[in-house]
């Protein structure tokens, strides 16, 4: 059983990322080294969230039983408390007022420490990813919904109630389609996942002859076209999907423009799974960003690149927190500022 990181002897600790269609783990060292990962599929959104809790519990278990963990961090897709201990509403899995902290701490006998897994994935990349050492970042990450976090001043802001960063949720088209989170016209029902997915599925649907190959690759049934499944024929030039990528890229440079008036940062940071087909979706994204900035061509124009981190920087920043909320005899020295901190 490994019990520390063997270079520097710094505790071991875990981070779990928890998305609308997954939940992933895996074991850290200080340095941000993913020593060892499992993922699983998130169980139904329509059964009781302890069915959720139970799947963490098992992940968590699977990697102790090959490495001593000090601590787990927890990136939860949705409204996380001030301190970091309950989900208050996850949009896209069954969690209310879910005690989430305490009752992982009290199953797995281990610190536990919660996080919007935005705010988690945007820890990572601004200590080691495509932000470092850039000390005001919006990170956006896209994928089944939205996520956002803001880091100001070299510091993550959660806000007065800990739910700073839910872009997904600006509303951009008043009555426009309907949100899981109640309400209409929200931001992530035009440039995530799920928008890119309904998208083609319609067009599917329509009978469109330039859905051809979307139509061929599911057997002519559009309930089976999924998000990857448009991005990776995009990437091998289908005209259709790039038009749906392109169409995505739009609506997330008008989000980024609200952003940039609001923050005024110096970086925008595109992660999630969406973003992986890179220039397909920023540069369409960077076009509209450009076009709806205010003040444009009077202000610097903030530049949006894509994440370094891929699918790992949520579980390497809830890691990482986990590791920061250890007493001092137990951790190495604190570094509260994000854009000072180095791995």
């Amino acid at each position: 059983m490994a019990a520390a990181d063997g270079r520097h002897g710094h505790p071991l600790t875990i981070g779990v990322d928890i998305g609308g269609t997954k939940v992933a783990a895996g074991v850290v060292t200080p340095g941000g080294r993913v020593l060892a990962r499992l993922r699983t599929q998130t169980p139904d959104r329509s059964r009781n969230a302890s069915v959720v809790e139970d799947t963490i519990v098992a992940v968590v278990s699977e990697l102790r039983r090959e490495y001593r963990v000090r601590a787990v961090g927890v990136g939860a897709a949705g409204f996380v408390d001030e301190r970091r201990s309950r989900v208050l509403f996850a949009p896209h899995l069954s969690w209310r007022e879910e005690p989430l902290r305490d009752a992982l701490s009290v199953r797995l006998g281990l610190p536990v420490v919660v996080e919007n897994d935005a705010n988690a994935s945007a820890w990572a990349e601004v200590r080691a990813g495509a932000a470092r050492g850039v000390d005001d970042v919006v990170v956006v990450n896209l994928g089944t919904g939205i996520g956002g976090a803001v880091v100001l001043g070299g510091e993550l802001r959660r806000g007065r109630y800990g739910i700073a960063g839910e872009f997904g949720h600006m509303t951009v088209v008043p009555g426009g389609h309907r949100c899981e989170c109640g309400n209409r016209g929200c931001w992530e029902q035009y440039a995530s996942g799920n928008a890119l997915t309904r998208e083609a599925r319609e067009l599917v649907a329509a009978g469109s002859p330039v859905a051809e190959a979307l139509r061929q690759a599911v057997g002519g049934d559009p309930a089976l076209i999924t998000g990857p499944l448009v991005s990776e024929l995009a990437l091998k030039g289908d005209r259709a999907c790039r038009e749906l990528l392109e169409e995505a890229g739009g609506w997330l440079g008008v989000g980024l423009a609200n952003l940039a008036a609001a923050f005024d940062p110096e970086l925008f940071v595109i992660g999630g799974g969406v973003s992986e087909v890179g220039e397909l979706l920023l540069g369409p994204a960077r076009s509209a960003f450009a076009r709806g900035l205010t003040g444009r061509g009077y202000r610097p124009e903030a530049r949006v690149v894509a994440a370094a981190l891929g699918n790992q920087a949520g579980l390497v920043g809830a890691a990482d927190l986990a590791r920061e909320a250890l007493p001092r005899g137990r951790r190495r020295r604190r570094q509260p500022r994000l854009g000072r901190a180095r791995w």
